[in-house]
């Protein structure tokens, strides 16, 4: 069974992201997927320095994400808009688990062979569209695969009800497709 790790960007209790990948979630385990959900609070981590990493090595909190990461397959990720790119909560993560632990590590192992599905929720009208498009360059770069189908959702503080259900049938679909098509092409990737 393929496995995907699946996160928000977001550490905010209420967040619109988390209810976003409680969404798409459901299309990837419908799909055949076993997904593992995290959030990103429970992992604090420093903000990535050269110096501390040289004399203290990598944090333990970085170390746990880096070990979830290699033992996935894919990632779901949905990410909030700060300032038209994703925050610096999902970037300092990122940065860290792209850190090598010993010399003889592949560079950049945790993300290689990795398929990645992307996502954003924000109050404003673009729906976070800036900041998927930095999400995906960032990921590309780290040498994985970002699918092409990725949602946006704008005026997402009208997105969901009181017990946080997205209502517009519609984008529940679009969003389900999301977590479908990464345990899909995880599935026809591991084949």
């Amino acid at each position: 069974m393929n496995k995907i790790l699946a996160f928000s960007g977001s550490s905010r209790k209420d967040s619109f992201n988390k209810k976003m990948l409680n969404v798409a979630i459901v299309g990837a385990e419908t799909a055949g997927a076993e997904v593992t959900v995290i959030d990103l609070a429970d992992y604090p981590m420093p903000i990535y320095n050269g110096d501390l990493e040289n004399n203290e090595g990598m944090p333990e909190h970085a170390q746990a994400f880096k070990k979830l990461l290699t033992e996935h397959d894919g990632l779901l990720i949905a990410s909030p808009e700060y300032n038209s790119s994703f925050p610096a909560l999902l970037k300092n993560a990122i940065d860290w688990a792209s850190r090598s632990e010993s010399p003889d590590e592949t560079r950049l192992s945790a993300y290689q062979n990795k398929i990645a599905a992307i996502m954003c929720a924000t109050p404003g009208g673009s729906g976070g569209m800036k900041a998927l498009l930095f999400l995906r360059l960032q990921l590309e770069y780290l040498s994985m695969i970002v699918l092409p189908n990725q949602q946006s959702l704008s005026q997402a503080h009208q997105a969901f009800d009181d017990n946080g259900v997205l209502v517009d049938q519609k984008k529940v679909t679009a969003v389900k497709s999301v977590g479908a098509d990464l345990a899909n092409a995880l599935l026809k990737m591991n084949a």
